[in-house]
């Protein structure tokens, strides 16, 4: 778990390490709601589950932008968040 704050930047970062179909997940403490974002050949694909249930893709110029409205919208009172990071298939909340 890491803090709300923090999530941001630290999803971005390990966004640009990971290799083509990985996906990061970023999770409510209640596992709940989130944000998965999987790494494709060109950019990212952005699914919001809680709030709102959409998938979008993005390239690496608006991921920023468009994560950092994704997490204002689904981690409202949020203050720790779970990051999983999954090389293969998406990790699912429990």
């Amino acid at each position: 778990m890491i803090d709300l704050g923090a999530a941001l930047p630290t999803a971005l970062s390990r966004l640009k390490t990971l290799p083509d179909g990985a996906v990061l997940t970023l999770l409510t403490f209640k596992r709940d709601r989130g944000v998965a974002v999987r790494r494709v050949d060109d950019g990212f694909e952005v699914r919001e589950f809680g709030y709102r249930d959409e998938t979008v893709l993005e390239d690496a110029d608006g991921l920023r932008k468009r994560l950092k409205g994704a997490l204002k919208r689904e981690f409202p009172r949020s203050n720790k968040v779970h990051l999983l990071v999954d090389d293969g298939e998406e990790a699912r909340p429990r």
